[in-house]
């Protein structure tokens, strides 16, 4: 699957989400070894500790229906900022993806491709 396929399907998860609090629609989409793709949005809550992001969104459901080999991430908003990981997506995605997770970052023009590696040098890992 190309970048900008798994881009779109980032994007169209976007239109799910629930953040009615903040206005800031995000989307992820999550691909297999396999070929799956698996999606997640935003979901916000009042009590904003349990709030839940798209990135985390997308492994858990990937990891509920039992994959647990990934390829690559895409991650879309519907306005700016663009939407780089939080921290603990990152550490989430470091548990499940390893250092050299292809990390597609969708931006008013185009996109920025980097690695998990490279957004979290030094992730806490008790497997190390």
């Amino acid at each position: 699957m190309k970048p900008n396929e798994l881009i779109e399907a980032a994007i169209q998860a976007a239109g799910n989400a629930h953040a009615p609090y903040s206005g800031y629609h995000v989307g992820a989409a999550l691909l297999c070894v396999d070929g799956t793709v698996f999606t997640g949005c935003n979901v916000e809550n009042a009590s904003y500790g349990l709030t839940n992001c798209a990135e985390r969104t997308a492994i858990f459901s990937a990891v509920a229906a039992g994959h647990k080999e990934f390829k690559a991430m895409a991650i879309a908003a519907t306005k700016e900022p663009t939407p780089f990981p939080c921290g603990a997506c990152r550490q989430v995605m470091a548990e499940f993806c390893g250092p050299d997770l292809p990390v597609y970052v969708a931006q008013a023009e185009g996109f920025e491709a980097t690695t998990l590696g490279e957004l979290l040098p030094k992730c806490f890992d008790l497997k190390a």
